[in-house]
């Protein structure tokens, strides 16, 4: 297993970490998963036995329960260095103070995933969502308190946009608050929106990426193919929208790129898409989640998986973003003076 470091911290985590959605099976979560506590002990064993050390869950899993079954789990291997990350955003109740990101909540909340997960500290703590009616010094101010009581070791913010991470580490270096060390970011070959603003963000202001559903929700799975339906048993076949496709047939082109090299090398398209990932530059980790032991025992393979420069290329090519304004401009008249973060999106369309 690789370790990489998390943006400009200290903190160094492995190229892969463990997904806790499908732990729990209660509300909305079940439908991608119900995996209970037995299970769920033999899966952190063996993603432990792996390498990975950091463990990724949130308060709004299963209404709390996948935290529940991580502190049951965990409570005598924090010792053994594993890293727990969760979330905070989401409604947890009823009361109309039990979202956001307000400071009553963030505290709250944090304290209430401090006592699920059976620990004193959360190693890194996420804003799960975006919360345009709070202001952002409040927020910031929220966080701070958090790592200063010793409660949270590190902040980080997940499906933000571009302009809502810029002005929240403005704020911290305003207010001389805790800065944002990641993003946790939906990022795959069917989905490379990121590239357009959070891939380059992360590498100019240095923060660590993890991703979430890397597999599209299963889609690139190499189960799902073009005119068949939905696998029995899939999200997709129990009525998941997320990611929202846009261009199926593009979908499929990819799909099928995934299959041919996954056939060639022996292993399967998961583990050629996942390993796509871990090889794009301002990834740190990517999050790896499924219903059984199997699916990740396979996931959990992809970490020694080394693509060559040309399987890569098919991939990019196939999976390639069209660029957006104002990159188009840029690409057109600006490529003399393009800088490291400006070239993850151009590049692929540089003649």
């Amino acid at each position: 297993m690789e370790y990489r470091q998390l943006g400009r911290s200290g903190l160094r985590i492995s190229t892969l970490t463990m997904g806790t959605m499908t732990i729990g099976g209660v509300g909305w979560a079940r439908a991608t998963g119900d995996i209970g506590v037995s299970e769920a002990r033999r899966l952190v064993d063996l993603c432990v036995d792996s390498g990975i050390n950091l463990i990724d869950t949130a308060d709004v899993y299963s209404d709390g329960k996948s935290e529940e079954i991580i502190g049951e789990i965990l409570a005598g291997k924090r010792k053994d260095g594993l890293l727990i990350a969760t979330k905070a955003r989401f409604p947890m109740g009823i009361g109309v103070n039990n979202a956001g990101n307000s400071r009553h909540h963030l505290i709250e909340a944090c304290e209430a995933s401090l006592r699920r997960l059976k620990t004193n500290v959360i190693d890194l703590y996420q804003l799960h969502e975006w919360d345009g009616q709070t202001p952002l010094e409040e927020t910031m101010e929220a966080l701070d308190t958090l790592v200063r009581q010793g409660k949270v070791r590190y902040v980080g913010c997940s499906n933000f946009s571009g302009w809502h991470i810029m002005k929240a580490l403005g704020v911290s270096e305003r207010d001389n608050r805790q800065r944002f060390v990641s993003q946790q970011i939906h990022y795959t070959l069917e989905c490379r929106d990121a590239e357009y603003e959070l891939v380059p963000i992360s590498i100019d202001q240095g923060l660590g990426v993890l991703v979430w559903s890397p597999l599209a929700g299963g889609l690139l799975s190499g189960k799902h193919r073009r005119n068949q339906a939905a696998p029995e048993g899939s999200r997709q076949f129990a009525g998941w929208t997320e990611p929202p496709i846009r261009d199926e047939d593009r979908l499929w082109n990819i799909i099928e790129i995934l299959v041919s090299i996954a056939d060639v090398r022996g292993v399967s398209a998961a583990q050629v898409a996942l390993a796509w990932l871990i090889s794009r530059k301002a990834v740190t980790s990517v999050v790896i989640g499924g219903r059984t032991e199997a699916q990740f025992k396979d996931n959990l393979r992809a970490g020694e998986l080394k693509l060559s420069p040309e399987e890569l290329r098919r991939l990019d090519e196939v999976s390639k973003p069209p660029l957006l304004y104002p990159y188009w401009h840029q690409c057109n008249e600006a490529t003399d003076r393009l800088g490291e973060a400006d070239l993850e999106l151009i590049s692929a369309h540089l003649k």
